[in-house]
């Protein structure tokens, strides 16, 4: 049953995630409505959605057809076993996302949350290579900043400190190249930076120290959202690629944030032209509005594991919740509605208009750079002195109340709008948020 009053009678039991719980409850921001690109508040203002829920409502909110779907599977099919059982909507949702997905990906293996690709995409890196023979491959490489959910795997190849220092002892074998951010060099670049392509060449220096013979994976997400949108220099990817194939590494794209549109092409694997061999998903898959992810790997990932007697299991690994009918419904649902309102290519379209409202904001107070792929934009500021984190939530507190959602990392504003945008909310995104930095201490 829907709540039916507009502020719960005690915030008290709910820990909320990822939030600073103490100074929330003092201060309760609250959602109660929400409709295209903006929310409404429990006092009855509209706020302008800047950030896609949390990069994951692409087709903007409450979008009917994906609503009718969800209520229609409900009454039809609620649940079925992704064990030993099937149902036909999870067949049909995994052959519709392999008909956008880039060449060579061919299977897809369901989960529930980006966190919980990244797990399945590291244990079937790790158990590809066990079952073909390479069972010393285990050790792992992520990156420094990197942001790849909060399983244990996740935080122990993700490079963001304060999502790894509270856990103990991380997974055993695991690496990290450098970042890609080079301020110094790139700030306030268009686009791809200039400078950093070098970077890649990390890799080889790992592989010398470990050998290649214990690697099994490296992953990496094509552009670092949640750090603050870090772009990858111009051929960075490339030379990545390359390096890995060279040494019979498995390459695992991370785009839980980039997949379904968000840099203008299905995945950010066609954006930058570069095929990994596995690729993780969630967030836009099912516009966010039911929790599902999803793992694509390639044919030659996949078939190595179909050996041996047919009536035996060939991965022991799944979640209950693996293909959930309800879930399904949401995801065939939400790609029609890309297709059919031509989502991808609207945010190529505003990917121009985007930039240069983006970059309309260099010279304001405290900026110290500005950041933008496809429909994503991130804006520096200076971090006041023995405070860090502090200006940028100002920031943000002050930009909800004047009428519009940001998100912050760090001392980051971060912005990734639903697809559906249109240039007067850009105006009035940018131009609320300017006013919001020149009042800021």
């Amino acid at each position: 049953m829907a709540l039916d009053r507009k502020t719960p009678n005690d915030l008290n039991a709910f820990w909320m995630p990822f939030t600073a719980n103490r100074q929330f409850k003092k201060a309760p921001r609250m959602f109660v409505g929400a409709k295209d690109m903006h929310y409404t508040t429990a006092e009855g203002r509209q706020v302008l959605d800047g950030t896609a829920g949390l990069w994951c409502c692409n087709a903007g909110h409450c979008r009917p057809k994906i609503s009718e779907a969800i209520a229609k599977q409900a009454v039809e099919l609620d649940y079925a076993p992704a064990f030993q059982m099937g149902h036909p909507a999870a067949f049909e949702l995994a052959n519709r996302i392999i008909d956008i997905a880039p060449e060579g990906m061919e299977h897809v293996f369901f989960t529930n949350s980006g966190s919980e690709s990244v797990e399945t995409a590291l244990k079937l890196a790790i158990a590809y290579h066990r079952a073909r023979g390479e069972g010393a491959r285990t050790r792992l490489i992520g990156r420094e900043r990197g942001y790849h959910g909060v399983n244990f795997g996740g935080i122990s190849v993700g490079g963001i400190v304060t999502n790894r220092k509270m856990f103990g002892s991380l997974l055993n074998g695991v690496d990290h190249l450098p970042h890609t951010h080079l301020p110094g060099q790139n700030a306030f670049s268009k686009g791809q930076p200039e400078h950093g392509a070098t970077l890649a060449d990390e890799l080889e220096r790992i592989v010398a120290l470990h050998g290649a013979e214990t690697i099994a994976a490296v992953i990496v997400e094509p552009m670092a959202g949640s750090t603050g949108v870090l772009l990858p220099p111009k051929g960075y990817l490339e030379k990545l690629r390359a390096i890995t194939q060279k040494h019979g590494i498995l390459l695992i794209f991370d785009e839980v944030i980039t997949g379904y549109g968000r840099l203008g092409a299905p995945f950010a694997a066609q954006h930058y032209g570069v095929t990994p061999d596995l690729m993780t998903t969630a967030k836009g898959l099912t516009n966010g509005v039911i929790p599902m992810g999803a793992v694509l790997t390639s044919a030659e990932v996949h078939d190595a594991f179909m050996q041996g007697p047919e009536h035996m299991i060939e991965l022991f690994h799944g979640y209950t919740y693996s293909g959930n009918p309800v879930a399904a419904a949401a995801g065939l649902a939400t790609l029609e509605t890309y297709k059919e309102e031509g989502l991808f290519e609207r945010a190529a379209e505003l990917a121009p208009y985007w930039q240069e409202a983006l970059h309309s904001l260099k010279g304001t107070r405290h900026v110290i750079d500005i950041r933008n792929e496809g429909l994503i934009g991130a804006v520096e500021l200076e971090p006041i002195a023995g405070e860090p984190t502090k200006r940028a939530f100002s920031a943000f507190l002050k930009a909800y109340e004047k009428g519009i959602l940001i998100r912050t990392t760090g001392d980051i504003i971060a912005m990734s709008p639903p697809l559906i945008i249109e240039k007067t909310h850009i105006d009035t995104l940018i131009g609320t948020l300017k006013d919001v930095l020149e009042t800021l201490d």
